[in-house]
């Protein structure tokens, strides 16, 4: 049994329809052509070229991925740069390329509400709305108050390991509840997490003055994450719902490759007070 690329891409928009995404944003079909026959997916967070090998080891004929290939444009895809490569390499062996970026994020059972799933949070709602159930990022509680500690070692554990781990930002010894969460680069929406009422903000890429100055004023507290680690739950979740859409007709494999671009922390032995 085999599905045409052109019915996937209809079910994938349906999922992650491309009127939420940014409109700086590239969404949709990068390669392949729509009356192509796909018995096999493989869904990954970035197209890099270890996801490549990895679905032609496994005989995928179609990759979805989170992150576009092209964020900006271009005017060349000569095989004489890694993104021009990847091109004919996916021409070349029969692959389509899909991303879901932006529109994924928002989206509801996307990004932001498969991290706010893994890091165990209720009552989940949009921390800046589209709608009632789609927007950036989701704020909820934790069923009991933790020690931001124990729920940082939480956190960690839920999220798919990665040489870098987690940082975290705050009062180790303070009770957390209410959590904030966005999926990948975050910093842009620390206000509306403290508007929001948050006592921890999770996200990814944190940079340094941002977050420093956030919370030299206070809550919430800081736990980032990997930008891979934190968009990752995304990926078994739009695998099932791949699955369960076209039931008997493919497979879906999920790639647990760690696209991070860091292979090691060096850690310090002794910190100075």
């Amino acid at each position: 049994m085999s599905v045409k690329l052109s019915r996937l891409v209809e079910r994938l928009e349906e999922l992650y329809p491309p009127r939420l995404a940014e409109e700086w944003d590239r969404v949709g079909l990068i390669t392949g052509h729509p009356d192509s026959e796909i018995d096999k997916v493989l869904v990954a967070v970035d197209p890099v070229a270890k996801v490549l090998e990895q679905a032609i080891e496994v005989g995928a004929q179609l990759i979805v991925t989170h992150h576009p290939l092209y964020l900006r444009g271009t005017s060349f895809v000569a095989a004489t740069d890694p993104k021009g490569s990847l091109i004919h390499q996916l021409i070349e062996n029969g692959i389509a390329l899909f991303n879901a970026h932006t529109n994924a994020d928002s989206a509801k059972g996307g990004v932001a509400d498969c991290l706010a799933a893994a890091v165990g949070l209720e009552n989940t709602r949009p921390l800046l709305p589209l709608s009632e159930h789609t927007g950036t990022g989701r704020i909820g509680d934790l069923p009991a108050a933790l020690p931001l500690k124990e729920y940082a070692q939480q956190v960690e554990q839920a999220l798919p390991a990665c040489p870098a781990g987690i940082l975290v930002g705050g009062d180790l010894d303070a009770k957390v509840q209410r959590i904030a969460v966005s999926g990948g680069s975050g910093d842009s929406f620390l206000e509306e997490a403290r508007k929001a009422g948050a006592d921890v903000y999770i996200c990814a890429d944190l940079r340094h003055h941002p977050a420093s100055e956030h919370l030299e004023a206070g809550k919430p507290y800081l736990i980032c994450a990997t930008h891979w680690a934190s968009e990752w739950p995304w990926v078994p979740a739009c695998a099932r719902q791949l699955e369960h859409s076209f039931v008997g007709e493919l497979t879906v494999e999920v790639s647990k490759i760690c696209t991070d671009p860091w292979a090691a922390r060096i850690a310090p032995k002794t910190l100075e007070s």
